[in-house]
């Protein structure tokens, strides 16, 4: 059995809840757990299972943000952008953001930027960062996207806590400076 776990998103400036990261779990001995793979479940009932908590969370009359993520997999499946397109129209007017998982190639941003965007869906760059999201990595790519997501946990489970100030301020002032 899958479900998503909801991860409120908050504006700090207003202190309000703005919108929702959907976070995939698998029942797995009784408790919740990161599926092994996100593509144990297909993409069209993972965005079924969506469209059933935006109705819990009556995003479409409170217009929230709903983000789900999606790796690369994912995103080369042939059926993505249909069932992602058609996932949009079933949670308009609420907002949906697409958070691409791993390196995307600048190649790959602009395609999914071109496909999003048409629809009104916003594409962001999750884990900026860490792994291969470094600035110089993904710098040509960040006028495509609408949003870049610092993983503060990453450096918190390895140790490194006392530098997450710094780097906050760096993905900041890159987020202002791409807008």
């Amino acid at each position: 059995m899958y479900r998503f776990f909801v991860q409120p998103q908050v504006d700090q400036r207003r202190r309000a809840v703005f919108g929702y990261e959907l976070l995939l779990r698998k029942e797995m001995d009784g408790r919740w757990a990161v599926p092994q793979s996100f593509t144990e479940l297909p993409l069209d009932k993972q965005a079924d299972l969506l469209a059933q908590l935006a109705g819990q969370l009556k995003t479409k009359a409170t217009n929230q943000v709903l983000a789900l993520n999606l790796n690369r997999q994912q995103a080369e499946d042939d059926l993505m952008l249909g069932t992602i397109i058609y996932l949009k129209k079933r949670l308009n007017p609420a907002a949906l953001t697409i958070e691409l998982t791993e390196s995307p190639s600048l190649a790959e941003i602009q395609k999914y930027s071109l496909f999003f965007h048409q629809y009104g869906i916003k594409l962001s760059i999750d884990d900026v960062g860490t792994g291969s999201n470094t600035f110089e990595n993904i710098q040509h790519a960040l006028p495509f996207v609408d949003q870049i997501k610092f993983a503060m946990q990453n450096l918190r489970m390895s140790g490194q806590a006392e530098r997450i100030p710094r780097e906050v301020a760096f993905w900041r002032d890159v987020a202002q400076d791409y807008h």
